[in-house]
């Protein structure tokens, strides 16, 4: 299992669309991902349960991936975030 501080580096943060495309390249891969902020924890493949966070572009969330392709997975949701 990997941990880590990721910024939000969204200009909008995490609306509809963000959230959507989010969900779809975490969907790629095998590992179990999830998104943590405060005492929320929710798997980042829903779009229910990543729309409940209101993610606002800034803020500090903690990626944990946990499977056979973590490292793709950390990498992949990290570059996401910070390359928008």
């Amino acid at each position: 299992m990997i941990k880590k501080p990721i910024t939000i580096n969204l200009s909008t943060g995490l609306e509809a669309r963000p959230v959507a495309q989010l969900v779809q390249v975490a969907s790629q891969f095998n590992s179990e991902i999830y998104v943590e902020i405060g005492k929320k924890r929710v798997n980042a493949k829903s779009i229910m349960g990543m729309m409940t966070l209101g993610l606002d572009a800034g803020e500090e969330i903690t990626l944990s991936a946990n499977g056979e392709d973590e490292e793709a997975a950390m990498a992949g949701i990290e570059q996401y975030l910070s390359n928008q």
